[in-house]
């Protein structure tokens, strides 16, 4: 690992590591969470060993007391009590006279402690009641009272020593802080190699990304063996491959083409220029050439301005101003429009049907402008061009049909490609840019609609707009 890596990777940029820290911190809480509620439970159960030892002994003293003639006899009868306590080092027992207070019998110096220590506690022979030693040790005791044999009664204290309960509490406490900073390396080491593992496969993108240049776009990353989140994020990650090797493509083609069309004009300007200044020329001679020039660079301008057209319409640039279009009514006002060009080639325009769709004006007015001098162009000397609307329920469609000659089945594929043409010395003779169609799409693309493009055998052609049906 070079030192800039391992510097990322202890900065926290690393994902294993990033998933080794989070596992150990919720280790950190689990583990803890659990250590706590063992702490507590345990505390609990030996609490209530206690009580039951206790309890038990305390079962056992009231027998033993029962068999006691009387409070002269408690002396005399120690061994009896010593054979109870024996085996029991932690346990002190003390017997006082009730009326009096004074100790009867003892056993044991802090036995005799704990009388004074609980003489204020009311007598519950059920009741554990906590008392601290001089020494600072912790007892649990219980007091109550008992009958001897002659009916007197006599007042016990039985307590037994915590110190064993506090070692053990105090030696899972010291187990647990060693083991448990151990338990989180290993958790956090287990999470960073599983991590390590399972994002091995990362690296295939990784390869890729260093790889992938302007020469190399067709290459795609392996899915074999990959999980099922990889495999799913290399088929997206390959889609997202093929489709800027696409439009890279597209973009290389589109500027072959730009060059190649905007070359033609340069070089007519360039060419006409210098052939005029080469020799001397009249005054009407050089407006001649002059005249010549504008018509070549009004084409060039009009080349430019449609390729921006198409690039603002194809990026969204521009936000639509959707408004209720007539197509009926436009269709006629474009029809009136191109009525000279029309009657020059002798073809007339018909328009039926009624429709009303929500775009934006203008565009809508291009595209019909821009189909509908595209069949005046290619329609045969005295035929009609028929504009036929309709409104469907699931879309509206203008068609432009008009007679001619048909365009073959490999040229409709592309009409609508920029640049495209079918005879291109034919469309520069008539001032086309071979953009027309391009801009037909692109502007029913803006719209979410569609153009589409038919030719029949018996020589009718059909350019039809299908546009989303207005909602409400």
């Amino acid at each position: 690992m070079t030192p800039g890596r391992r510097l990322r990777f202890w900065a926290g940029n690393s994902l294993a590591a990033s998933i080794a820290l989070a596992s150990a911190f919720f280790g950190f809480l689990v583990t803890g969470t659990a250590i706590v509620i063992g702490f507590y439970a345990l505390s609990h159960q030996l609490d209530a060993r206690t009580k039951t030892e206790l309890l038990g002994k305390r079962d056992l003293l009231v027998h033993v007391l029962s068999e006691s003639p009387s409070l002269e006899d408690l002396n005399a009868n120690k061994h009896r009590f010593s054979d109870l306590l024996i085996g029991h080092d932690d346990l002190h027992l003390a017997l006082a006279n009730p009326a009096s207070g004074q100790i009867v019998a003892s056993f044991s110096l802090l036995a005799q402690q704990s009388v004074q220590s609980l003489i204020a506690i009311p007598p519950d022979s059920t009741l554990v009641q906590p008392w601290v030693a001089a020494t600072g040790e912790r007892f649990d005791a219980i007091r109550g009272r008992s009958t001897l044999g002659n009916g007197t009664e006599v007042q016990y204290y039985l307590s037994l020593d915590r110190r064993h309960d506090r070692r053990l509490l105090k030696g899972f406490i010291q187990t647990t802080l060693v083991g448990w900073p151990l338990l989180l390396m290993i958790v956090a080491l287990g999470a960073w190699l599983i991590a390590r593992t399972s994002l091995a496969p990362l690296r295939r993108f990784h390869r890729l990304a260093a790889a992938t240049g302007v020469q190399s776009l067709s290459h795609r990353i392996s899915s074999a063996g990959l999980p099922t989140e990889l495999y799913e994020l290399a088929e997206e990650f390959n889609g997202m491959m093929e489709r800027i090797d696409a439009g890279y493509q597209r973009l290389q083609d589109f500027s072959g083409e730009l060059a190649h069309e905007m070359r033609t004009p340069v070089s007519t300007l360039m060419g006409r220029t210098q052939v005029a200044l080469s020799l001397p020329r009249t005054g009407a001679e050089l407006q001649e050439v002059l005249e010549g020039n504008i018509e070549e660079l009004e084409r060039l301008s009009r080349l430019i301005s449609e390729m921006l057209f198409i690039a603002r319409s194809d990026h969204h640039q521009d936000p639509l101003h959707r408004e209720r279009v007539d197509l009926v009514e436009e269709s006629l006002r474009i029809a009136d429009y191109l009525s000279l060009i029309a009657e020059e080639r002798g073809v007339s325009v018909k328009v039926a049907g009624a429709a009303t769709v929500m775009a934006e004006r203008l565009l809508v007015q291009r595209a019909i402008t821009n189909l509908l001098s595209n069949a005046i162009r290619h329609a045969a000397v005295k035929s009609t061009i028929h504009v036929a609307i309709k409104e469907k329920a699931d879309q509206v469609t203008l068609a432009v049909t008009n007679s001619g000659d048909i365009i073959a089945p490999q040229h409709l594929e592309r009409i609508f490609d920029r640049f495209y043409r079918i005879d291109s010395g034919r469309a520069r003779l008539d001032g086309g840019t071979g953009l027309g169609l391009a801009i037909v799409r692109s502007i029913m693309a803006a719209h979410g609609g569609q153009v589409k493009a038919l030719s029949s055998r018996g020589g009718e052609t059909t350019f039809t707009l299908a546009f989303q049906p207005v909602v409400g």
